[in-house]
């Protein structure tokens, strides 16, 4: 297993790619704590934890809250004694082209996306520090790479994230705390099922391998940055976009 008895958080568990990552973290041999604004569905995602033999750990978390992201990790520290892997996936969008785009929607977005996975960071660092080990991984977009005409907001966050991560991983090589990003391309989930067919469309014709991603292919580059097979890696991007972008 990739992940044997690792402590492991993870950010916007409750759904999609949040909660395929924790499960087959658990699969991999990790306990897990789930964190989200969704009580019910965390409650969902510690049964299937569980079912892999695993602990799983629910803490409603409202990540634009710094008390609140400390209040996570002091759980999870009083609970299991150490964490080894923050992995920083709670995102959401607030689309509309840049003209008709209003302060709501671009606050809402960086506030959650881009200073909620600061919050989360500024919590776990510390303690990861007096282990003098651990992984931070954020989840980033392609987005946040390319740009996207109606996602000025969410492209500012998600490129803010990429530079965190990279700062990070200079300022935290020297206690061996690996922080690196995972950079999703088009992905399956139900918000991209939603989206219009011509949409979808575009975004196939661009994407060498003709075919979507699934929340699986990032929890896959996840585990590799949170596995013994990645010790020498830290400050990277890795684009799980079927070459969506080279």
């Amino acid at each position: 297993m990739l992940t044997s008895d690792k402590i492991v958080i993870v950010t916007g568990a409750a759904r999609g790619i949040g909660k395929v990552i924790a499960v087959e973290f658990a699969k991999n041999g990790s306990d897990v704590v789930v964190a989200d604004v969704d009580s019910a569905g965390l409650d969902a995602v510690v049964t299937e934890i569980e079912k892999q033999g695993r602990q799983g750990l629910a803490q409603v978390t409202d990540i634009t809250d710094k008390a609140q992201c400390e209040h996570l990790v002091d759980i999870a520290l009083e609970k299991f004694g150490r964490i080894d892997v923050l992995i920083n996936n709670a995102g959401i969008t607030r689309d509309n082209l840049f003209l008709r785009m209003d302060e709501r929607e671009w606050d809402a977005v960086i506030t959650v996306n881009l200073k909620g996975t600061f919050n989360c960071c500024k919590a776990v660092v510390k303690p990861m520090m007096k282990q003098r080990q651990g992984r931070i991984i954020n989840i980033a977009s392609v987005v946040g790479m390319m740009g996207n005409a109606g996602q000025s907001n969410y492209a500012a966050s998600k490129a803010g994230i990429i530079g965190l991560t990279k700062s990070l991983a200079k300022e935290l090589a020297c206690r061996q705390i690996l922080v690196n990003a995972v950079a999703p391309g088009y992905i399956e989930t139900e918000m991209t099922k939603n989206l219009p067919q011509n949409v979808i469309d575009t975004f196939m014709s661009i994407i060498p391998l003709k075919r979507a991603g699934t929340a699986g292919d990032v929890a896959n580059a996840c585990l590799f940055l949170a596995s013994p097979l990645s010790d020498y890696v830290t400050g990277q991007v890795i684009q799980t976009d079927g070459g969506m972008i080279m």
